[in-house]
């Protein structure tokens, strides 16, 4: 059997390297291989194969492939074998609006992505509000599978620790030192509009960070990687960019905070029960020209939303006081978004999709699980 896995065309991370890894750790007789980026080229294990994203190598391993494991849409002209399973993970519990249900877009490009999606043979859910969501969005009519994110099952695993001290030290963060991941969405039209190379603007008073919270905290910087390519120089400032970073479940697991805007990041670090902030100093805007909500985001927030950097700061700077506020609505943010993601989900993923060896496999599951619906 050949696999073909990519992740935000072209990094190891997310969903397919949590079924890529637990496949490799089983030892099934399986060719895997792995469309990359340039940039990410380094964190891809010596041994497995792979090839360049968008390449004509690419296009050939796609089309060669019995199943095709993705995260997001393969904007890429390729012919599905037949009998091949392409799997979609997706990547994330949309609380903006996505696809067709967004407010915006460039002439043309939902239009393109559409024939990825006809592709789609089956998708992951990571809980019933999303599954309702990705049935609009995409007009998928096959199999969403609710079995939570198998991205999310690091954070539970018993090695979370271990791997917090880890990527700790790697970073060079000192004992005691309060991390705060400052991980924000994209902008639509700085992506679709924008004209410079250079054109993330950093919203948060980096002067005003240092000097009131001191050495003991770091703001690691998370740009959602449709932008990561956009950041002004933030030389001599007090912050990390951490945007190449192979995989944001060892970041969420270094962190002692999470500060995002409307990224479903917020649903991922809530299964760590840490606190969140939201850091919305464009909230009407992102709300009503450039992408729009499913939810009313000041009613289900799992933390306060903050309209400037000061109140950011004030907020970091008191965070007990914050997080003893925000107690209820976290709680009822993880019952609605996080009942799925308990440590599980690639195992109930392989049960589906990669059952042992001497069961037929590659064809899409109709039991256990083959509509919408929890895992059972």
């Amino acid at each position: 059997m050949r696999i073909v896995y990519t992740s935000f065309r072209g990094l190891f991370s997310d969903s397919p390297r949590a079924i890529y890894e637990a496949l490799v750790a089983r030892g099934d007789d399986a060719t895997h291989t792995w469309l990359t980026s340039a940039v990410a080229e380094s964190a891809f294990p010596a041994d497995v194969e792979t090839v360049p994203f968008g390449s004509p190598e690419s296009i050939a391993a796609l089309e060669s492939a019995d199943v095709v494991v993705s995260n997001d849409h393969v904007p890429l002209d390729w012919e599905k074998r037949p009998g091949t399973l392409y799997l979609q993970t997706w990547h994330g519990t949309p609380l903006k609006r996505i696809h067709n249900d967004v407010l915006w877009a460039p002439e043309g490009r939902l239009a393109y992505l559409e024939h990825d999606i006809a592709r789609w043979d089956a998708m992951l859910s990571p809980n019933a509000y999303s599954t309702a969501r990705f049935r609009q969005a995409f007009g998928f009519p096959r199999p969403i599978h609710e079995t939570g994110y198998p991205r999310n099952d690091l954070l539970c695993s018993p090695r979370r620790e271990e791997v917090r001290a880890s990527v700790r030290a790697g970073l060079g963060i000192a004992e005691g030192t309060r991390v705060v991941l400052y991980a924000p969405t994209w902008r639509d039209d700085l992506v679709f509009e924008g004209k410079g190379e250079r054109d993330f603007h950093f919203p948060v008073d980096l002067e005003d960070f240092g000097k009131r919270l001191g050495e003991d905290h770091v703001l690691l910087l998370r740009l959602h990687n449709m932008v990561s390519s956009r950041l002004e120089s933030i030389e001599g400032l007090p912050v990390r960019d951490v945007s190449s970073y192979s995989d944001i479940a060892d970041l969420y697991l270094a962190a002692d905070l999470l500060v995002t805007d409307y990224s479903s990041t917020m649903v991922d670090f809530a299964v760590t029960g840490k606190p969140i902030l939201l850091f919305t100093y464009d909230l009407d805007e992102y709300r009503d020209r450039l992408r729009g909500f499913y939810v009313d985001i000041e009613e289900i927030a799992p933390g306060p939303l903050l309209s400037t950097s000061a109140e950011l700061v004030d907020a970091i700077a008191d965070l007990d006081a914050v997080t003893a506020a925000s107690a209820q609505r976290y709680g009822t943010f993880r019952e609605t978004f996080t009942s799925l993601e308990d440590g599980h989900a690639t195992e109930r993923v392989l049960d589906l999709f990669f059952p042992p060896a001497g069961t037929p496999a590659g064809a899409v599951p109709t039991t256990r699980g083959g509509g919408d619906g929890a895992y059972r």
